[in-house]
């Protein structure tokens, strides 16, 4: 069942081919767009604070397209080739952004959907959550991490949720968890494949996404979602999801508490607070509480020289996911620290990536 591998033991493979990078371009394009189209509309409603916010988004987009796309699209210029690739993702593409999933403490939680525009059947659905420590970040930068999945034919949801200085723990755990049931409201309306739903994100991200899929409905974390009530589609079925990516997310957040002075221990306390109940909220919110049989497929990333989320978080949960019987895989990256791995070290993650979702069938994989 375990399966361990170093980034070193592969060689370069090129995440997409120059075809496949003139496709991501152009999505680039098309969100920058239609993001750009919806937050001037917005300003000329007056809403000045929402497009001071968001303009990250818009700008974060531009400079992808700067970094990645301008020497090729240069090259491109005037073929067959640029103008039937943008015309696939012209007509291929569609975009909602900033809908709303639930309200609480006069807060509004909104979520992105991109999509297939000509797909009229269930697709495979990726769900992301920002990291930030759960004291910061902003799901605008998720749309890069999206990538790659775009041009696989995935759908993207991008999730925000709130932040310790608006609620402490459990809040964004309850939140992640109400956009898991919002998605299987509303699986009909944007043909989300339920069976094929995968969550991802990185460092609180990662642990976001590995506490939403293991959780058990007894531990009472899903009550204020609507689902049997409230507006819009009922559904109260038992949430599962069919595989998780962990980028170097927290495993177990009790054992952070106590890890000061650093980030991870001070970002934990940040989000704890000082709740009298503070050690047993981390041990409900930890992801190595609820490992059992039966749960999906888990990918782990991790440097074994991460500062900020030791290391040994991820060791544990892939010791944990063995004696359960989990299928589950370790990619750890050979001196990699917090993020920020080289461009070969992400192409190999990337390969890794196709093909754990190969494995197990988990929908349309970039061809080779």
């Amino acid at each position: 069942m375990e399966s361990q591998h170093s980034i070193g033991d592969y060689s370069a493979w090129s995440l997409v081919q120059a075809a496949s990078w003139r496709g991501i371009i152009w999505v680039c394009y098309l969100i920058y767009g239609a993001v750009s189209a919806f937050y001037l509309g917005r300003f000329f409603a007056n809403n000045k604070e929402t497009v001071v916010k968001s303009w990250n988004l818009v700008s974060v987009i531009s400079l992808l397209i700067v970094m990645l796309g301008a020497s090729d699209v240069v090259r491109a210029q005037g073929t067959d080739a640029q103008y039937d690739r943008f015309v696939q993702v012209r007509n291929g593409y569609r975009v909602n952004l900033n809908v709303t999933y639930r309200r609480a403490n006069n807060w509004d939680g909104k979520l992105d959907i991109i999509r297939p525009r000509v797909s009229t059947t269930p697709n495979p659905t990726v769900v992301y959550f920002h990291g930030g420590g759960w004291t910061a970040g902003r799901k605008d930068g998720g749309l890069i991490d999206a990538l790659p999945y775009l041009e696989m034919g995935w759908t993207v949801v991008n999730v925000a949720y709130r932040l310790a200085d608006v609620s402490l723990a459990p809040a964004a755990v309850e939140d992640t968890r109400c956009a898991l049931r919002w998605i299987y409201r509303n699986s009909e309306e944007y043909n989300f494949d339920l069976n094929r739903i995968v969550l991802t994100g990185s460092s609180a991200g990662g642990h976001l996404a590995l506490i939403t899929g293991m959780l058990t409905e007894d531990a009472g974390l899903d009550l204020g979602c609507p689902g049997d009530r409230g507006p819009g589609p009922q559904n109260i079925d038992p949430l599962k999801v069919a595989g998780i990516i962990n980028w170097y997310g927290i495993t177990d957040v009790a054992d952070l508490i106590e890890r000061t002075p650093g980030p991870s221990g001070n970002y934990t306390q940040a989000w704890l607070g000082t709740q009298a109940n503070r050690e047993e909220i981390a041990k409900r919110v930890s992801p190595l509480t609820y490992v059992r049989s039966g749960l999906p497929p888990v990918l782990i990333i991790h440097g074994d020289s991460d500062p900020t989320v030791p290391y040994e978080h991820a060791l544990r949960l892939q010791q944990a996911l063995e004696s359960a019987g989990v299928a589950h895989e370790l990619v750890t990256v050979e001196g990699g620290k917090h993020g920020g791995f080289t461009n070969d070290e992400y192409t190999g993650i990337y390969r890794k990536i196709r093909a754990f979702l190969s494995e197990h069938d988990l929908g349309p994989t970039m061809s080779n």
